[in-house]
């Protein structure tokens, strides 16, 4: 097995972190376990595999530990590995990786490789998803103790919070055409909050991102949303808008977490 790292969120599953590790160091073709301690940090020892000649550098977390590694492997000829064992691990299931460490850890051990496309935002890498307004909002709100005592259903609660504010305006520019709404969703593939089909056209390596641009954001609005889309029919709204496109710029006149994503890159 080539040069692997490991790195392991111990706040993914705070109270199985260390038997995680040792199960983790313990598998079939060995690796190197590094536990984070805090935010920020799972990018920087990624960034400091590759500088030290690892070809395989592994996320063991859920999607805000893969994205951090995502962004200290950028541009590195190093490999992603994936084990899904955080609170949402909507990546692995978009690629279809198992949620048994096992089977997961085999996957990387057999080598299975796939290309996919690598998009940014902010100068922020990403693979799965980037949000403006109500989703970028929601996660920045919502703390690691209100996932740990509500796991997903913590995100509900900050979006009902955040959905009792006034909205933002924001102004959607693509492929020529400009649109408005009030929060906006990107996606690289097609799952969104678990394995939901949000943006029905998208494929991880088609090089394109696929966008959703909601015009309202009050309380009925984003149940009407929700339901629409676990039904499928949310594209269908007159007050949204769903599009594909290799570069897409949005903007406002007051702040709101994130605001201009740059065409998507070939990992």
């Amino acid at each position: 097995m080539s040069k692997t790292l490991v790195i392991l969120n111990p706040a993914a599953r705070s109270t199985r972190a260390g038997g995680e590790a040792s199960f983790i160091e313990s598998l079939p073709g060995g690796a190197e376990v590094a536990l984070t301690s805090g935010s920020g940090e799972a990018r920087t020892l990624a960034a400091g595999a590759v500088e030290r000649g690892y070809s395989t550098v592994v996320a063991a977390g859920g999607d805000g530990t893969i994205n951090e590694v995502v962004n200290g492997l950028a541009g590195s000829g190093a490999t992603l590995g994936v084990l899904p064992i955080g609170t949402m691990n909507v990546f692995a299931a978009e690629l279809g990786i198992p949620s048994a460490l096992a089977a997961a850890w085999e996957v990387i051990v057999r080598g299975h490789v796939r290309e996919i496309d690598l998009a940014c935002a902010n100068e922020q890498y990403f693979v799965q998803l980037a949000g403006v307004g109500l989703d970028a909002q929601v996660v920045k709100e919502t703390s690691w103790s209100m996932k740990r005592n509500f796991g997903p259903l913590s995100y509900v609660v900050a979006a009902a919070q955040i959905a009792a504010r006034k909205p933002p305006r924001l102004e959607v520019r693509y492929d020529g055409n400009v649109t408005e709404g009030c929060f906006v969703l990107i996606g690289n593939g097609r799952y969104y909050g678990g394995p939901f089909n949000f943006f029905q056209k998208a494929r991880v390596d088609d090089g394109r991102l696929d966008a959703l641009v909601f015009q309202k954001m009050g309380h009925l609005d984003i149940v009407r949303y929700l339901g629409n889309m676990l039904m499928g029919s949310h594209t269908e709204l007159k007050d949204v808008t769903y599009f594909q496109a290799k570069e897409i710029q949005i903007t406002s006149d007051e702040a709101v977490p994130k605001g201009s994503l740059v065409p998507v890159l070939r990992a």
